[in-house]
């Protein structure tokens, strides 16, 4: 009894009163303790975000070094192609060591015009499916380092270009395009604002169904127009140093229907190029010629079918995206004439009869496309 009377009993000099203040703190110690593990898990986010980082950087400043260079050479001219990541290179390396590494793979120039003549809409593969959905075809591409879509259109006057004019701050995706033309399927097609994935304004010069919606050729160097007559023929056309009167004269000299522009610049700036094969003549090539990207390109036949083709890259499905070789291989095999490579990158992408064959390799559009202000369209 002694004993448990002892238990009971207050323990000395404490009061009841103290007891209370003892069992308060309690609370107070179990959110100190939440919240110095909230800390300690941000702090390791940090520490694992930096060392990430760190990681990265050791490994551009490894690959940008002499003792890789071919991976040295990729990197330069692939990151060059980029819109938003070109000053990547310029870390590492100085603007005279960047422009050797161009210099050493670049594309020779392509300065021959296009031969109409050497195309003969209609020729062969046309036939009783002209107009219908019979009328295109879709092949799946596979490549080293890219996977790919070609669509195969036979009536070329079934290609025209979509736009948002008037122009606004705000594009809108592919498939939005698509179907408010009244159209089938499509692709992206030449330079324009992509800041913040704003995407409402072209750059360089644009023409829809006969009208100049853009004429700004002085605002980039070396633009290069892409499009189609009125006759349905494929045209590639150096405007490089062209006013805008000069740009409305060629336009209705050739009596150019739809066509958008796309930059040929080899430099430590950028790394861009156009043509890609001239009335059966492939483009030489430097070295590895150009980076690795996703692409989107468009040819024409001798029969006047038309190609659109559009890769994957940048890390989708494992692939890094394909070079401008890759691009001319697979347009010769698929027979083209005459092609050129168009806007790449992030804007690549494909639609066709009511979804995304080519989706963006940006992770936020991945089954999309990002906003744009003109595509070429299959009606």
């Amino acid at each position: 009894m002694e004993k448990n009377e002892i238990r009971s009993a207050p323990a000395q000099g404490r009061s009841p009163a103290v007891r209370g203040k003892r069992e308060q703190p309690g609370g107070v110690s179990l959110g100190r303790r939440a919240g110095r593990a909230a800390l300690r898990a941000l702090a390791c986010l940090l520490t694992l975000a930096a060392a990430l980082a760190l990681t990265v950087l050791l490994s551009l400043r490894m690959i940008c070094s002499d003792a890789f260079p071919t991976a040295q050479q990729m990197f330069v001219t692939t990151i060059l192609e980029t819109g938003q990541l070109k000053f990547l290179a310029s870390w590492f390396l100085s603007p005279e060591e960047i422009q050797a590494i161009v210099d050493q793979n670049s594309m020779e120039a392509l300065d021959a015009q296009v031969d109409s003549t050497l195309i003969q809409i209609g020729g062969s593969g046309q036939g009783d499916t002209a107009g219908t959905e019979e009328d295109i075809e879709i092949v799946e591409v596979a490549g080293t380092t890219y996977t790919g879509t070609m669509m195969i259109v036979q009536d070329p006057s079934r290609v025209s270009l979509a736009t948002i004019y008037p122009w606004r701050d705000q594009g809108i995706p592919l498939d939005e395009l698509v179907e408010n033309s009244g159209a089938i399927g499509g692709i992206n097609g030449g330079l324009y604002d992509s800041t913040n994935n704003t995407g409402g304004r072209p750059l360089g010069v644009v023409v829809s169904h006969g009208e100049i919606q853009y004429n700004q050729p002085q605002q980039y160097p070396g633009l290069v127009l892409v499009g189609f007559t009125e006759d349905h023929l494929l045209q590639i056309i150096d405007i490089d140093g062209m006013s805008a009167a000069q740009v409305e004269e060629l336009v209705a000299q050739e009596k150019i229907r739809d066509a958008v522009t796309f930059q040929e610049e080899a430099s430590d700036s950028n790394n861009h190029f156009v043509q890609l094969i001239i009335n059966n003549e492939t483009r030489d090539m430097k070295g590895q010629g150009s980076g690795l990207n996703p692409r989107t390109a468009i040819g024409q036949r001798a029969d006047g079918a038309v190609l659109l083709f559009v890769t994957d890259g940048r890390g989708k499905s494992g692939h890094l995206g394909a070079s401008s070789g890759d691009l001319i291989q697979v347009m010769q095999e698929f027979g083209a004439v005459n092609a050129a490579n168009l806007d790449g990158g992030s804007s690549s992408c494909m639609y066709y009869d009511g979804e995304y064959l080519m989706p963006s390799v940006t992770f936020y559009y991945a089954n999309s496309s990002w906003r744009l202000p003109a595509g070429f369209v299959v009606t």
